[in-house]
């Protein structure tokens, strides 16, 4: 693994602000939008986003619609467009929209026709009522997203929302298999599946597994005859194989990678020349020691969102310099142009880059969807990206020294000292 040496450069991003979503609350409630929680499910994750995918193009409301047809709220797809309602609630044979997408008269989408499945959907939804979430029925009545925005009712209705809790292992009929409390709930899933774990792989399978799934190589004959010929209890030998492997440097070399690939990491900054992006090398191998040194996630967190505002920032074991500080590296992985045509248009790019990485890696969200217009499907106001890129365009670029070994520090302590002296000497000499 490359070491740092005295003079590296590292290209480091000072937040002023810690980056957190500050989600207001705003919520309306509307009778006619009362959904049951498996239908809402059904249309959030399942109707909405076929109609953005397929018909919102044409029949999204942003722009003048074609054919007069608004897709993008209930009230008006239930009013249809210039050739009347597109559909009748609870009546998909009656429904023009249906009628359309089965390419029975009319033929929509135009280019294609949507496969079996995505058809099943919609019918299945106009059957059910064409039940619609309440932040869709603002359009009708001429109100902004803004205005009526379900910010509590997303946060309640998704699990992802919720504070964690430690429920208890649900019981199970099979008392014997599990051999932890995290087996019960996947066991219970199972059984209500009607279905059985599979048996217990042999030795020389695990071995293999766990060599692959941990480091990513195969392992060494003589380690799986050891593991084979090993007499202690199965689930004791599997331990001492797991605990090795996760201290060797190929753990965090493998588990690295998986990382790198969310915050897009790559050496060169693409584009027409592809620069190479100088020490990108540095946040890699951080990555590998982070991993490898088992930091917790929540300080991995901190260290790559604001590292260099930790007051007690973490050090290299050896080398002494900060660890923390790297970490900010990963706001800068990114394209840059080498002579871009207008440059604030390239900042916004560029900045709402970040934002979609930061949120991807850090949130598992995609924030970036608020640039134009509050969140179709998650707690997300459009204030809130915008919220994020003030804090990064009010952010600035630097360069900093690593100082492995502090040898630079003391340099400069020395430097003082002995210009301290030669004043003193030149000022008796006058």
């Amino acid at each position: 693994m490359p070491q740092a040496s005295s003079g590296l450069f590292f290209v480091i991003c000072s937040c002023r602000l810690l980056l957190t979503l500050f989600l207001s609350a705003e919520s309306v409630s509307a009778a006619e939008s009362q959904i049951e929680s498996e239908q809402r499910a059904f249309v959030q994750t399942k109707v909405l986003p076929l109609l953005e995918s397929r018909c919102f193009e044409c029949h999204g409301g942003e722009q003048k619609p074609k054919g007069g047809l608004i897709l993008a709220n209930r009230v008006l797809v239930l009013k249809g467009g210039d050739s009347g309602p597109s559909i009748v609630a609870g009546k998909p044979e009656q429904s023009l929209l249906i009628e359309a997408i089965r390419y029975e008269g009319l033929e929509m989408p135009p280019r294609s026709k949507m496969p079996d499945a995505e058809i099943q959907i919609l019918v299945d939804w106009v059957r059910m009522g064409a039940p619609w979430p309440i932040d869709l029925q603002a359009a009708a009545s001429g109100n902004t997203s803004a205005e009526v925005f379900p910010l509590e009712e997303r946060r309640d209705g998704h699990w992802a929302w919720h504070p964690l809790t430690d429920p208890p292992p649900p019981e199970v009929r099979n008392v014997q298999w599990p051999a932890d409390p995290i087996d019960r709930f996947i066991l219970a899933r199972l059984e209500a599946a009607d279905l059985q774990p599979a048996a217990d792989a042999d030795r020389r399978t695990l071995i293999r597994r766990l060599y692959f799934d941990l480091i990513g190589l195969a392992p060494a004959p003589g380690d799986v005859q050891k593991f084979v010929d090993d007499p202690a209890e199965v689930r004791i030998a599997t331990a001492t194989v797991v605990d090795r492997l996760l201290d060797s440097p190929e753990f965090g070399e493998r588990w690295a990678r998986h990382w790198l690939d969310l915050v897009r990491y790559a050496e060169t900054l693409g584009h027409e020349f592809d620069y190479p992006l100088q020490h990108a090398w540095q946040y890699r191998d951080y990555v590998i020691r982070a991993i490898t040194a088992d930091v917790p996630y929540d300080d991995f967190i901190r260290e790559q969102v604001a590292g260099d505002l930790l007051p007690n920032p973490r050090r290299h074991p050896t080398e002494h310099y900060n660890e923390s500080l790297i970490g900010t590296g990963f706001w800068f992985l990114h394209e840059a142009k080498h002579a871009p045509v207008d440059v604030e248009y390239e900042e916004a790019v560029r900045i709402d880059n970040q934002i979609d990485v930061f949120a991807r890696t850090f949130m598992g969200l995609t924030v970036a969807c608020a640039r134009c217009h509050d969140h179709k499907f998650d707690a997300i106001l459009t204030r809130d990206y915008y919220s994020l890129f003030g804090i990064l365009q009010s952010s600035r670029r630097r360069t900093g020294w690593l100082d492995p070994g502090n040898r630079i520090r003391e340099t400069s302590q020395r430097l003082r000292e002995l210009r301290s002296r030669s004043r003193t000497v030149v000022a008796r000499l006058q």
